[in-house]
């Protein structure tokens, strides 16, 4: 994924700079830059924006206050030649504030700071994981992972995240929503028993009162909304 930017300078040169480092970063896209802040209303609050690189000294309209009337607002990086603006910057909840002159480097920290933002604040889709009959490939720390079916032994949600317990092996951690990850799985091997845990059904040894021993120290809880469907399959395999 793309982080959808502009730039916005008054002085043509910083503008061009600014275009420049946008382009130069595979993870930017650059979608148009501009010398007023009035030309870029429309599209920044239309949605068409994720990143805004602007300058504060700008004489038809001052840099911060521009941010602060948009409506939807974007991540915002300032650029300014007045290290003074730095503190009052922060209030508005940019995400940087870069001193002229910029240096690459400088830019890239910044940038790489929204993207960190954005991955932990966009929900993960279907295309996180990729699943066949006998394996997963989940994204994990900017990682492909591959996981064999027959390793997983429950499936727990933590927040945004799910942590894959896996069989003589560190568990795995993707930002991936239980709903998503369960629709990926073969039902006839997992069974969603709780709001916030899947488990695998091959690997179930004990159940005691309503609750699924693993490992002989983890109990993993059987909630109301899946007693039955569970009870179902009990009956069914274990009886």
């Amino acid at each position: 994924m793309t982080i959808k930017c502009i730039a916005i300078d008054d002085e043509p040169l910083a503008v061009k700079k600014i275009a420049a480092f946008i382009q130069k970063t595979p993870f930017l896209e650059l979608v148009a830059e501009y010398r007023s802040a009035f030309d870029a209303v429309d599209l920044i609050n239309n949605n068409q924006v994720q990143l805004l690189f602007i300058d504060i000294n700008m004489p038809d309209l001052n840099g911060m206050e521009f941010v602060k009337s948009l409506t939807n607002k974007p991540f915002v990086v300032f650029t300014t030649a007045y290290s003074e603006y730095a503190v009052e910057g922060f209030k508005v909840d940019a995400v940087d504030y870069l001193l002229k002159p910029i240096d690459y480097t400088s830019f890239l920290k910044a940038a790489t700071k929204v993207k960190n933002l954005i991955d932990l604040k966009s929900p993960a889709s279907v295309e996180s994981i990729k699943a066949t009959s006998n394996h997963l490939f989940v994204k994990s720390e900017y990682k492909l992972v591959r996981i064999e079916l027959d390793d997983i032994t429950y499936i727990e949600s933590q927040h945004e995240y799910i942590k894959i317990n896996l069989v003589n092996r560190k568990p795995v951690m993707t930002m991936v929503s239980m709903k998503i990850i369960e629709d990926q799985l073969p039902a006839d091997r997992f069974m969603r028993v709780h709001r916030s845990f899947i488990v695998n059904l091959k690997k179930i040894t004990t159940i005691e009162r309503n609750r699924i021993l693993f490992d002989d120290k983890v109990l993993v809880p059987v909630s109301d909304q899946y007693k039955d469907k569970f009870q179902k399959y009990i009956d069914e395999y274990f009886l």
